[in-house]
């Protein structure tokens, strides 16, 4: 959410700005948002010469008591009374006015960085750089359910009957390596000095709404019947939440994070069949990390968290791509953002296995996260977030890349102590 000060003050740098995001439906909103400032404005400038009248007049009500002038005073009474039924009206519609500019002021698109790549949808992302050398075996690799089913570990119809489709059981092998990248994410992210955290997987309305744009929360989040909780989409969400309505000292940030959370996606929509298995699911697991810091601290942060993701793949011999997200590929809170993308030798191109994100202030200021610094002024913090990893659909990339002629897997050394020491894992049919 954008500072009323800023759009009042460029308007056209706000419109510019929606246009360069493919969004121009959205134009007539920063005139909306004007005019209500407007009004709200001139409200309290009458709500505040109304309280200093009622000071004055209240004064007058004495003094003419004490003179005997009681049918004057009654007068000014009466004066007194009408100004009060007016202040509370005005009250009331300042509160109406509020609710309704910030509702619209929640739909206009942050700013986005100067260096994002203009664009209408993910096909303008633009490559920035590769890491480590793709390859594409000399013999046939399966679909990645197929691996999976030769261990033993995988059963999608069993889960389809207890939960419908977009659920997985994992098992054995295939289960455990599903653990083991967890647990190695975890400590991968706590040596690079981040704290490692579990937070709570249900969140209220009010931090839904300060984490996210009102489209993401409709494709996304599963609602809890009858009660003010959502189940999270990414830990990220109840992460950030953790800081609504603090003011945080500056000499304390950065605060850096990296949490586990299960994650509950609606994930709207027919998919093709690569998107099927367990790359696009209900629910699945996450290792993420997320940064809160000074504005002027927060592109470093961002460079930061991305080579973090791509340490972590190319430590598993895991050749990855960073992609630049264009204009209308941002989500409405984000200033930049990037992808992490895995390489697929079976399908012979990258695929998506982490997004990294800044927002700027815009969740900060929809949760009045605060800072106070060295001066005693108070401004809002940035925050940032990443994806450490995510197996279902990291498992994919690991199976697909570590798979040998003979249907087994290589287990890569920095994972082996999370596995029992197992060098290799062996298909049972």
């Amino acid at each position: 959410m954008l500072a009323i000060k800023f759009i009042r003050e460029n308007p056209d740098i706000v419109k510019d700005n929606i246009r360069k995001k493919f969004q121009e439906h959205k134009l007539p909103l920063v005139d909306e948002v004007i005019a209500l400032d407007e009004q709200i404005r001139a409200i309290k400038g009458e709500g505040d010469q109304l309280r200093a009248s009622r000071n004055t007049l209240s004064k007058q009500i004495g003094a003419l008591m004490k003179e005997g002038k009681k049918d004057e005073a009654e007068s000014v009474k009466a004066q007194v009374k009408a100004n009060a039924d007016r202040l509370a009206a005005l009250e009331e519609d300042e509160r109406r006015l509020n609710a309704e500019l910030r509702e619209k002021m929640l739909v206009i698109p942050n700013i986005i960085d100067d260096s994002v790549p203009i664009g209408k949808d993910d096909s303008c992302n633009v490559e920035i750089e590769k890491f480590g050398d793709p390859v594409v075996p000399d013999f046939e690799i399966p679909y990645h359910t197929d691996i999976m089913a030769s261990f033993n570990g995988i059963d999608l119809d069993a889960a389809g009957r207890v939960a419908g489709n977009g659920f997985y059981y994992l098992m054995g092998d295939i289960a455990r390596l599903h653990s083991a990248v967890i647990a190695y994410a975890r400590d991968f992210m706590i040596d690079r000095g981040f704290t490692y955290c579990v937070p709570p997987f249900m969140i209220r309305s009010d931090v839904v709404t300060g984490v996210m744009s009102f489209e993401e929360m409709d494709a996304m989040m599963y609602k809890i019947e009858g009660e003010d909780l959502y189940l999270i989409g990414t830990s990220e969400h109840s992460m950030i939440g953790k800081f609504i309505d603090t003011i945080q000292e500056e000499d304390e940030l950065p605060f850096t994070y990296t949490s586990y959370s299960p994650c509950f996606r609606k994930e709207k929509g027919a998919h093709g069949i690569e998107e099927r298995g367990v790359y696009r699911i209900h629910q699945f697991e996450k290792q993420e990390m997320i940064v809160i810091c000074r504005p002027e601290e927060a592109m470093e942060w961002y460079n930061k968290l991305w080579q973090n993701t791509v340490d972590l793949f190319r430590s598993m011999d895991i050749p990855v791509r960073t992609l630049e997200c264009c204009s209308g590929d941002l989500a409405d809170l984000k200033v930049k953002s990037c992808d992490v993308e895995a390489w697929s030798p079976r399908q012979q191109k990258y695929f998506e296995v982490g997004s990294c994100s800044n927002l700027g202030d815009a969740q900060a200021r929809r949760l009045r996260i605060r800072v106070r610094g060295k001066d005693g002024e108070k401004y809002f913090a940035n925050t940032l977030n990443n994806t450490v990893v995510a197996p279902p659909r990291m498992l994919i990339a690991f199976l697909e890349n570590h798979l040998q002629a003979d249907g087994s897997v290589t287990i890569p050394e920095v994972l082996r102590p999370y596995m029992g020491g197992v060098d290799k894992l062996v298909p049972k049919s």
